[in-house]
């Protein structure tokens, strides 16, 4: 396994912050509803057009409309074990779902019931990569974007796109060092690849109908990354990027691979440096579900809560900020929503 490395060093200060002290408990409100939950583990959670949040769980595919939580476990063609990542899409079909799975990827329309039209696309019946999906993202529409274990594939306009990244990016790098997250920057022709070990790939979406590889973002390279295996990405609307990794989060500001990097952890603001969710709300403010709280950075200060504040549980798998500005959380233990110092635990 080889990778192309530029031996140029560069030497970056971390930004001054100011950290607050976790919320103290008379701040806050806490309220459990026993929603009979037979799923435990909330792992991906995304928010559609009508508002509604979606779950990615143990026992398959979860919403909650506001009112109602249902279980969308009926359909044979959709899959509901080892499901590992989902995106929300509107194509001329309709509205979307595309799941990632050990067995492809499935698009399904909404809702999902019993008769849904749903189709899983794999290698014996596309041109993806491999049958083994660990990540969807949506690009420019109609571009779309699967992480396997092979490497990245692409969908666009009926097509499935060549890749020419194998010199920069081997299919033995994923294979060794596994997708984790995926993110499509704002024109949508660009993509960010997630890494377990080998830091994050930056491909993107070239003239000719094909992939490419542009940088890579890693300890190795000539930039600061607080460590190479890389477990979750958030674009800001800003374009700033933000990696989440197991030794802290790293911050890169325009495009320029070499310049602009900042590091925060547990040192200047985080509560534990294993960021495993990343989300922006409307104001702003950045949230940092780790596996031992949420961290609140709002540009300049920090806040941190705790099962003490009243999650229902420290290790936070998911993050998404539905239309009213509420924060969703999934765990292991259930989820959890917050706004205006209340916390709502669902289990």
């Amino acid at each position: 396994l080889s990778f192309n490395m530029v031996i140029e060093l560069v030497s970056i200060q971390d930004t001054l912050v100011k950290t607050k002290p976790t919320a103290k408990n008379n701040n806050l409100t806490s309220l459990h509803v026993d929603e009979g939950f037979t799923a435990k583990t909330f792992y991906s959670c995304i928010i559609d057009d009508e508002n509604t949040k979606w779950f990615l769980t143990e026992i398959g595919v979860v919403s909650f409309d506001g009112k109602k939580w249902s279980t969308h476990n009926k359909n044979r063609k959709v899959p509901t074990e080892n499901l590992k990542n989902f995106v929300f899409d509107i194509s001329t079909y309709g509205r979307e779902l595309w799941i990632a799975s050990p067995q492809g990827v499935t698009v399904t329309t909404l809702p999902v019931d019993a008769r849904t039209g749903a189709i899983t696309y794999y290698s014996e019946n596309s041109g993806i990569l491999s049958d083994n999906v660990f990540s969807v993202a949506i690009g420019k529409s109609p571009l779309r974007w699967f992480g396997t274990d092979k490497g990245v594939s692409a969908f666009y306009n009926k097509k499935w796109l060549k890749n020419s990244y194998q010199r920069k990016y081997p299919e033995g790098m994923f294979r060794d060092f596994p997708i984790t997250a995926m993110a499509a920057s704002h024109d949508g022709d660009s993509l960010y690849v997630a890494t377990n070990g080998a830091g994050v790939a930056r491909l993107f979406r070239n003239d000719v109908d094909g992939i490419s590889g542009a940088s890579e973002y890693a300890q190795w390279g000539p930039i600061e990354m607080p460590s190479d295996k890389v477990y979750s990405i958030c674009i800001a609307p800003d374009g700033t990027q933000w990696f989440g990794t197991d030794m802290g989060v790293a911050r890169h500001t325009g495009y320029n691979t070499l310049e602009n990097w900042t590091v925060f952890n547990t040192g200047n603001g985080l509560v534990d440096n294993f960021v495993q969710a990343i989300a922006v709300d409307k104001k702003g403010k950045l949230w940092f579900g780790t596996r031992a709280g949420i961290s609140v950075f709002d540009g300049s200060a920090w806040t941190s809560f705790t099962i003490k504040n009243g999650l229902k549980s420290n290790n936070i798998l998911c993050i998404a900020i539905d239309r009213n500005d509420i924060v969703w959380m999934g765990t292991d233990k259930g989820v959890t929503s917050y706004k205006d110092g209340k916390f709502v635990n669902y289990e």
